[in-house]
């Protein structure tokens, strides 16, 4: 059986991919994309409406078979689907939806992290590009699935556009923060983008020199604390040259999308502002940042988040994280430490549970220091808390001697106060608590 994969961008077909048209036995595609095109008189027409139905009738066929999809069918397409059927298909790709999208905005898009809806869940992508700067979502039917989603960027503060039926004469390309109420037509591209982009690669705060500023790098604490929370961040506050988001260039870089691990974590506690060592020390941060497994598609919640180092450390994976927290001078601080490393992520002040209702779901939880409210101060209860919720429960007790000079040279060992971290999971949702 041979299977040719044709992408359609609107633009004519090039010679390989009219000459297979013409000799194929079976042509299969979405109706518009069967519209496009001249079906040769003898070739049966197979209508792609339900894929598992279709792709059993291409597969069937005995004849060369043809099958059209949109842009590039590699890329979020068709050619997975049949390849997992036993096909081994010739791919004659257009160019991808993604890349018109992108083009029509007159934007780079190496940085972007290129997203799917389409027959997905939406928590895990509405996630991710609340975690980037920049992303572009395909989306698919039903229409409701892609207007909560656009309806969820929008009352995050991002700069939405919905780019549809690209490569056609009803091709449009609408800028949903300016009118949220237009009409989107299906198939579309969502390319969202962070109103006020922070510097992905911002030096941590422990690694410069107090004594030698760098001039390109603002001061965090010089900023109005109010206007850095990433959900409301006035971009003329950063950059008052390049306040659209449209205009604001990239940097360079050698891999494209997200960019994966941290070079470190576990952060050292001189690299967050904290009020008199109110921080969760940088040992407990390793241990809780493996058991949370943070990522992409991720939401965390950091509930009593003080400074917010286990929030940030989160965010650097690329996770979405929301930091709760009562205290206004520790909201602030949050958004400055966030802001000196460069992610993005939600603060959201108040007190667990009150403030809890309406937030997105989380994947996994920490629960840190604070009042009695939140606070782990009974391992017995807490775990059988847990273990009556239907969790697994685990945990340890971490103490920590870190070296310390003595004024001879020789080093002694210094201890740090001891600390419970108790973990739980739920069967079948992995390690991640």
């Amino acid at each position: 059986m041979t299977v040719t994969v044709i992408g359609c961008d609107g633009s004519p077909l090039a010679p390989a991919a009219a000459s297979a048209l013409a000799g194929a036995s079976v042509v299969a595609g979405a109706r518009r994309h069967l519209a496009a095109v001249s079906v040769p008189p003898a070739a049966g027409v197979i209508v792609i409406q339900h894929l598992d139905t279709a792709l059993d009738a291409i597969c069937a066929a005995r004849g060369p078979a043809v099958v059209l999809a949109s842009g590039d069918p590699g890329f979020f397409g068709i050619v997975r689907v049949l390849r997992a059927r036993g096909a081994t298909p010739v791919v004659l790709p257009a160019v991808s939806s993604v890349a018109l999208a992108f083009a029509r905005l007159g934007l780079d898009w190496a940085d972007a992290v290129v997203l799917s809806a389409h027959g997905r869940d939406l928590r895990p992508v509405l996630a991710a590009a609340l975690a980037h700067p920049k992303a572009a979502i395909l989306t698919g039917p039903p229409e409701a699935s892609a207007g909560q989603l656009r309806s969820a960027l929008l009352a995050a503060g991002r700069t939405v556009y919905a780019a549809e039926r690209l490569g056609t004469p009803d091709e449009r390309v609408h800028d949903l923060t300016a009118d949220p109420a237009v009409a989107v037509s299906d198939p579309h591209v969502l390319i969202c983008l962070d109103p006020a982009p922070l510097d992905p690669v911002a030096p941590d705060p422990a690694a410069l020199d107090p004594a030698v500023p760098d001039p390109a790098v603002p001061d965090p604490a010089a900023l109005d604390p109010a206007a850095l929370d990433p959900a409301a961040l006035d971009p003329a506050v950063l950059n008052p040259v390049a306040a659209d988001p449209a205009k604001q260039p990239s940097p360079a870089r050698w891999l494209a999308g997200h960019q994966g691990a941290p070079a470190g974590w576990a952060l050292p506690e001189t690299g967050f502002e904290h009020r008199d060592s109110m921080i969760t020390k940088a040992e407990v941060r390793a241990l809780v940042l493996a058991r949370l497994g943070p990522g992409p598609g991720r939401t965390v919640w950091d509930i009593g988040a003080g400074s917010g180092s286990v929030a940030v450390e989160c965010a650097r994976f690329g996770a979405w994280a929301v930091a709760i927290e009562s205290d206004d001078a520790q909201c602030a601080r949050i958004r400055r430490n966030a802001a000196a490393h460069g992610v993005r992520l939600q603060v959201v002040p108040g007190r667990a549970p009150d403030v809890l209702a309406g937030l997105p779901a989380p994947d996994a939880v920490f629960a840190g220091g604070g009042d009695d409210g939140v606070s782990v101060d009974r391992v017995r209860d807490v775990t059988d808390l847990l273990t009556g919720a239907g969790y697994t429960a685990g945990g340890t007790q971490l103490q920590a001697s870190r070296l310390a000079r003595l004024p001879g040279g020789s080093l002694r060992l210094a201890a740090v106060n001891p600390v419970f971290v108790i973990w739980a999971a739920r069967a079948g949702t992995g390690d991640a608590p």
